[in-house]
């Protein structure tokens, strides 16, 4: 059986997989050069970013493609629908560096770290800097699930207080009040921080607005780790320029990297972070974690995969 690796893992981590499943034979490498090896791969593990139908469709005995990552929205799901192909992902890995990355933003605006750090480089002794506390803070979070939930229960541990938003309205028991979509404007006037880290879906695009910030606080923080689609790009650089919020936090963009001389760069109220919140040394790992349980189901054909696709839905 082959198993064909779209990425280059440090080659310790190739000889481990390799020891730990010799009855496999493991193919390490980009998809433009696995010409040879598509054809015969069984499955396919990915970063998702870098299959399309033709692969799909020169990948004749393929039957299971695991995503090493949370985003999906490159993947070609009707090719995959059609050959029944299944696709399993690594949701839920990203929860403790994405949660520990919002909570250190939120500190890093309260504190005036920045200011803090260029009065340091100018020997400047200024006390009367506003630092802030998170405790008594109100918390939008949008997409409480794995990534969101963990982001809620930090808050909590600072006191502050937690509106969860999902698909459903389902409560979350680290939030102290959960609604669905269609409901956000409803708490946006009283929130301290808008965090957003939902994926890219047809029901999460552009779900943000220009009357959506306008609703909110003209001391309030966006925070966006999640998709760069959530909101449009000419729609958060008019309300940024026009200083409607007090600052923008942006992680994903949608068009990454974000390219040289755009604007965003420049801007006081908006910090730009190159795609980082989840990523640390432990990423490969977990997400191996998942890949190893979910291939020792595919042997056993159990069905106890983690993270097993709806591919109608997407997610």
């Amino acid at each position: 059986m082959k198993i064909l690796f779209t990425f280059v893992p440090p080659e310790k981590v190739q000889d481990e997989l390799r020891e730990e499943y010799p009855g496999f034979q493991l193919h390490f490498s980009r998809i433009g050069t696995a010409g040879e090896i598509l054809p015969d791969a069984e499955i396919i593990v990915t970063y998702g970013e870098d299959l399309n139908d033709g692969h799909i469709q020169k990948a004749e005995k393929l039957k299971w493609i695991m995503i090493m990552s949370a985003g999906m929205e490159r993947m070609p799901f009707e090719a995959c629908a059609k050959r029944e192909i299944l696709v399993t992902n690594a949701r839920g890995i990203h929860k403790i560096p994405m949660a520990e990355f919002t909570i250190g933003t939120m500190l890093k605006h309260v504190k005036q770290f920045p200011l803090i750090e260029k009065n340091e480089v100018h020997e400047e002794w200024d006390r009367k800097v506003k630092v802030g506390e998170l405790a008594g803070k109100n918390i939008l979070v949008l997409g409480i699930g794995a990534i969101g939930g963990e982001t809620a229960r930090l808050a909590k541990a600072f006191r502050m207080s937690v509106t969860g938003i999902n698909r459903s309205g389902r409560p979350h028991k680290d939030a102290d009040q959960t609604d669905t979509f269609a409901n956000i404007g409803s708490y946006l006037p009283e929130a301290d921080f808008v965090v957003s880290v939902l994926p890219s879906t047809d029901e999460t695009r552009y779900l943000l607005a220009e009357e959506h910030f306008r609703m909110m606080k003209d001391s309030a923080v966006f925070i966006n780790i999640g998709r760069g689609d959530l909101v449009k790009e000419e729609t958060l650089l008019k309300v940024m320029e026009e200083q409607v919020i007090a600052h923008a936090y942006l992680d994903v963009f949608q068009t990454e990297p974000l390219p040289k001389g755009h604007p965003f760069w420049k801007m006081d109220n908006v910090t730009v972070t190159p795609h980082i919140s989840s990523i640390t040394e432990r990423y490969l790992p977990r997400s191996l974690e998942i890949f190893k349980h979910n291939l020792q189901a595919y042997r056993n054909n159990d069905g106890s995969y983690i993270n097993e696709i709806n591919l109608s839905r997407g997610y």
